[in-house]
Order: C-alpha cells, then sequence, then structure tokens
C-alpha cells in the first residue's frame, strides 16, 4: 500500500483526523475486552484475537497481490508483533490475572510517552523543550484521571513486573517500528505481526489455560469486534501514524487513552466520571497538543 503523498494543506487535517480516529478505536478494546476475559481465558482471548487479525491482513495482501517482504524485513516485523503485540499486552493481561487493577495497568502503560522519549533521546531523536513540556502535562493528565481509582489498589511485585514488561514492550516496538519495520505494505506488515504474537501466546494460551472459552454468543460478538475494531482498524491507523510521524508525536496521543477510556466507561458501563478525571482529559489534552505541535522552522 503506497502512501498518499501529504500536501501541506491535507497534512494540515490529515494528522489530526487520524490520530483522534486511532484513539476512539483504541479505546474501544477496554469494555470489549472486560467482555471477552470474561467469557474466556487472557491468554487465549489475545491468540484468536491475534490470529484472525494475521488471517485478514494475510487475505487483503493476497488480494491486492502486494509484494511480500525478504527474510530481514519480515523478521523486523516479526519483532515489532512480539514487542507491540505479544508482550504490551501479554504483560497487561498477565498482571491483571496476577491482582493488579486495570487502573494501575492503564497508568503504567500511560507512561509509554515519556519511556519512548527516554529512548529516544539515547537513540538520537530530537525532542523540544515543548515537546518535553507536553509530554510532563499530559502524565499530569492521566494521573488525575485515574489517580483517585488507584486508592487501595494493591499488586505485588510479579504484577508490577509484568506492566513494566508490557510497558517495555509498546515503547521499544514503536520505536522499533519507526526505524525498521514502517518501510514494507502495511497489508503484509501487521499480517507477520500478528502471526507472531499470536505464536508467541500460544504456549500460554494453552498450558496455562488449556485453550479456554465457552463459545457464547457474548465471547464471539466482543471477540469480531476487537479484531475487526482494535486488531485490523486500530492498528492499521498505528502503522500508518507512525509511519508518517515522529515517534514521539505518535506516542504522545496515548495520553489521551485514559481519559477517552475513563469517558466510555461512563456511557457504556455506567461507571462515575468525576470532577477530576473531566478536569484530567482537559489537562491530557493540551499535554497532548503540545507534544505533538511542531515548532515553528528557525529563521
Amino acid at each position: 500500500m503506497n502512501a498518499v503523498p501529504n500536501t501541506p494543506s491535507r497534512a494540515r487535517w490529515l494528522g489530526p483526523v487520524m490520530g483522534l480516529s486511532f484513539v476512539l478505536i483504541w479505546c474501544t478494546g477496554y469494555p470489549t475486552a472486560k467482555i471477552v476475559v470474561g467469557h474466556s481465558g487472557p491468554f487465549t482471548a489475545l491468540c484468536l484475537r491475534f490470529a484472525c487479525a494475521a488471517v485478514i491482513f494475510g487475505v487483503l495482501a493476497v488480494i491486492a497481490k502486494v509484494r511480500w517482504p525478504g527474510h530481514r524485513a519480515a523478521a523486523h516485523s516479526a519483532v515489532v508483533g512480539l514487542l507491540q503485540l505479544a508482550l504490551q499486552f501479554g504483560g497487561v493481561y498477565g498482571a491483571m490475572r496476577l491482582g493488579a487493577s486495570a487502573s494501575l495497568a492503564a497508568l503504567v502503560i500511560g507512561a509509554m510517552p515519556l519511556a519512548v522519549s527516554a529512548f529516544s533521546l539515547l537513540l538520537g531523536e530530537r525532542i523540544g523543550k515543548q515537546q518535553w513540556l507536553g509530554l510532563l502535562v499530559g502524565f499530569t493528565g492521566v494521573w488525575l484521571v485515574i489517580g483517585e481509582s488507584l486508592v487501595g489498589a494493591r499488586a505485588d511485585i510479579w504484577s508490577i513486573g509484568a506492566l513494566l514488561l508490557g510497558l517495555l514492550g509498546i515503547s521499544c516496538g514503536t520505536l522499533y517500528q519507526k526505524r525498521h519495520g514502517s518501510a514494507i505494505d502495511l497489508r503484509a506488515g501487521l499480517a507477520i505481526q500478528n502471526t507472531a504474537a499470536s505464536l508467541a501466546l500460544l504456549p500460554l494460551a494453552w498450558g496455562l489455560e488449556g485453550l479456554h472459552a465457552d463459545g457464547s454468543q457474548a465471547f464471539w460478538l466482543s471477540t469480531a469486534w476487537i479484531v475487526l475494531v482494535n486488531s485490523v482498524g486500530g492498528f492499521a491507523l498505528l502503522f500508518l501514524l507512525i509511519r508518517n510521524g515522529a515517534a514521539t508525536q505518535v506516542a504522545a496521543l496515548f495520553y489521551l487513552v485514559p481519559a477517552v477510556g475513563a469517558i466510555m466507561g461512563h456511557f457504556v458501563l455506567g461507571e462515575v466520571l468525576t470532577r477530576l478525571e473531566i478536569l484530567g482529559f482537559f489537562v491530557a489534552a493540551f499535554g497532548v497538543y503540545l507534544g505533538t505541535r511542531t515548532p515553528p522552522p528557525a529563521r
């Protein structure tokens, strides 16, 4: 899939629209995942999700007769899948299995923009003062959104370690894809990524859960949503965002996830949305604006 050249006017609105669409799609995965995990083991659900997404992207690649990458490029895509899919989601779901709260998981993964920025500095990517300010403001907004729900949360060292593995996975996967995995066709790349993630999680789904799923209508409908909307739509947008933007700017979009997730939880699940969470939404949004705004060229 060849990228469409961006004219100045097109780039002005295309980036924000893609970013907002990605955040909205990504956040639908939280209430849907609660339904899925209620009817299956977490690793089983993830393994099925990634396997179905791999088949869909593979079929799309075959229909379009895209050129599949060589061994080296395919290996890069597989590494992205192991980091960004298997390690991230495996860490988060594993931590929840060990007793970590959803709020604690959201907080740790919400630190991804700061982790990406730190790694980007080590790798030589230039980050301006305005972007750093946006990252710090955004993280403050995350704390405001989910801070109240952290009161009384308990987690042992193993669940915290699993969440840190998830944070490491999504952070390193974002940077790795930007540097090594964005040049190949989107459909072929995501087919390889999802295949690698599914195969990596299969031993856990089989050994720990016996591939448990009750096969109910709720399970299949929610799984279909996660596969088609989150895995196919969400990661296709993420792939394009990483390809067309700096890693730090793309990562900053994740600051909106806890806030938008809280709003969706209010309307979809009936969860209480407090004034502090509403304030946090606007603080996080302002942080994203600062962190993703391209500074004017020096004169």
